[in-house]
């Protein structure tokens, strides 16, 4: 697995899934995840893009596999998180503008850096993306704790996201086996990488920065979502030109349950801005 090592920075690590012709130079499109993820939530979108795209798949500093060689209490800034993904934008496409797409925090990613270096992206998909993390999901993640917090470190990382997985993520009827590697996965993640950039996220209000934005960006969200249902007619009025997509669903994850519907959306509308043709 490729890594970036920044002197005094955290280090950084990323997959490709390449499936491109070896004779064409592919486009690049960056998958980055959201809160408590890894990498590996993107798995299901791989087929659907990585035969027309060159896909990077990021894993937040200190989350996945990625090292916690930071402060991780202080460490989840704006400037930081935007500093992260240029690293990583500049190492797989030197000089050449990117796909983006992130979800929920990893969309938030998307929009400071569609605001503040839209020279590197060519398009920019939000998916379950908010503008911030409003009070009502702050309670929600907190289980009858006094804060979201203390739940995680209560719960520990696997079975607060098993505790919150019903409540937020995921429709009811759900498989188990789905639910349960998902719980596994994110439980990987060290409680205090997950409750730093908590604390960090709180902080996040991409309102402006999202007013600013010129990049092509689609935004796919579940129709009335249970943390995004606070933001997403913001998003329609406040990105110039958006294309919205509404699923007909609420549960927050659809990047996951409804992988193949969210994927073939990005990679359309990547390919109409790219003139990447999508079909054999």
């Amino acid at each position: 697995m490729p890594q970036i090592q920044r002197a005094g920075q955290a280090t950084l690590n990323y997959k490709i899934d390449d499936f491109t012709d070896p004779w064409k130079n592919a486009p690049v499109i960056v998958l980055q995840h959201g809160f408590g993820r890894t990498s590996n939530l993107w798995y299901r979108w791989v087929p659907y893009l990585s035969r027309f795209f060159k896909v990077v798949r990021p894993d937040l500093r200190g989350h996945g596999d990625a090292p916690r060689d930071f402060d991780t209490e202080h460490g989840y800034t704006p400037e930081n998180m935007l500093g992260d993904i240029l690293a990583i934008v500049d190492e797989v496409s030197p000089g050449v503008p990117v796909h983006y797409c992130g979800e929920s925090i990893g969309g938030i990613v998307g929009i400071m850096l569609a605001a503040e270096r839209p020279d590197r992206l060519r398009t920019l998909s939000l998916v379950s993306t908010p503008f911030t993390i409003p009070k009502h999901t702050q309670d929600v993640f907190a289980l009858g704790y006094p804060s979201w917090q203390e739940a995680m470190r209560a719960l520990g990382t696997e079975k607060w996201t098993a505790a919150t997985n019903g409540s937020t993520r995921f429709p009811a009827g759900t498989e188990e086996g789905l639910l349960d590697w998902y719980s596994k996965d994110m439980g990987r993640n060290h409680v205090d990488a997950m409750v730093g950039l908590s604390l960090g996220a709180i902080q996040f209000d991409v309102s402006a920065q999202a007013a600013r934005i010129r990049t092509p960006t689609l935004g796919l969200y579940p129709g009335n979502g249970t943390i995004t249902r606070f933001d997403q007619e913001r998003v329609r009025t406040t990105i110039p030109g958006v294309k919205m997509t509404l699923l007909p669903t609420e549960a927050h994850s659809i990047q996951f349950y409804r992988a193949a519907q969210c994927a073939r959306q990005v990679l359309h509308f990547a390919s109409l801005h790219d003139g990447t043709v999508c079909e054999e």
